[in-house]
C-alpha cells in the first residue's frame, strides 16, 4: 500500500490497563465514618446522579464510581494521589455505559463497570494513536 505525503498510517497502542475490586460493605462503612467521603469521590455531576438513587443503589453507583477511578489511576501509573477523584468524571452514555467524560489522559478510554452482591470491580484499558 502507498501513501501520499498527506496521508498518515495511525497505529493503535494500548498504553495502561488498570483492574480495581472493591467490596461494597467496605464503600458503606466509609461513608457512615466519613461525612465528606461521597463529596471527596464524586463529582457534581456525579452527585446528581447519586442523589437521584436509594439506598443500596447509591452505595453501588458510589463504589462503581470509586473502583473505576482507581482502575483509571493505575493504568495511567500514578495510583490516587497525584490524581485527585476529582480529576476524573464517570458518566453514563445515552445505553447506560458508564464512560469517561473527563480525565487527564488524551487518548481513548476503555471502561467496564461490574458488580455482585457483595463486590465492585471496574477495568480501564488506555490507547493511544501513533503516527508510523
Amino acid at each position: 500500500m502507498e501513501l501520499g505525503e498527506s496521508q498518515l498510517l495511525l497505529m493503535r497502542m494500548i498504553v495502561g490497563h488498570g483492574i480495581d475490586i472493591e467490596e461494597l460493605a467496605s464503600i458503606a462503612g466509609a461513608v457512615e465514618r466519613h461525612d465528606d467521603f461521597v463529596k471527596r469521590v464524586l463529582t457534581a455531576s456525579e452527585m446528581e446522579r447519586f442523589n437521584s438513587l436509594k439506598g443500596r443503589k447509591q452505595i453501588e453507583f458510589l463504589a462503581g464510581r470509586w473502583s473505576a477511578k482507581e482502575a483509571f489511576a493505575k493504568a495511567l501509573g500514578t495510583g490516587i494521589g497525584k490524581l485527585s477523584f476529582q480529576d476524573l468524571e464517570v458518566l453514563n452514555n445515552e445505553k447506560g455505559a458508564p464512560y469517561f467524560n473527563k480525565s487527564p489522559f488524551s487518548g481513548k478510554v476503555w471502561l467496564s463497570i461490574s458488580h455482585t452482591d457483595q463486590f465492585v470491580t471496574a477495568s480501564v484499558i488506555l490507547e493511544e494513536n501513533h503516527e508510523i
